[in-house]
């Protein structure tokens, strides 16, 4: 059975090109918000979670906390498109698996992903 990974960006041109890169390989879902995503989370078994850390609303790392305080343990990779470092830090202090800056390369998302899958 394909595994299934869970795309989160408030981006919709970022979810299509996410999605095409993964398509191939893995069932993939989308969700625009933090908020669609928890939702999506508790109602769907999820292999793995590319969640973008700037989002409005509620932020990838909320977001994440949230997952955590729920204790949802699947792997996830946080995508940032700043690269800023604290981010990132916090990222993986909370339990991220990886992280991958934007804009990515395909194979380089593939490879993350193929990766974090490996850690569930």
């Amino acid at each position: 059975m394909r595994k299934r990974i869970l795309v989160v960006d408030d981006d919709e041109m970022n979810l299509k090109r996410t999605r095409m890169i993964l398509e191939k390989h893995y069932n993939v879902l989308l969700a625009e918000s933090g908020r669609e995503a928890l939702d999506k989370i508790k109602s769907e078994k999820i292999d793995l979670i590319l969640l973008d850390i700037a989002m409005p609303i509620m932020d990838g790392i909320e977001t994440f906390r949230r997952m955590k305080d729920s204790s949802v343990e699947t792997p996830v990779i946080f995508l940032t498109a700043s690269g800023y470092e604290d981010d990132v830090r916090t990222a993986i202090s909370l339990g991220a698996v990886n992280y991958l800056k934007k804009p990515f390369f395909p194979d380089e998302l593939l490879k993350r992903v193929a990766l974090g899958l490996e850690k569930k």
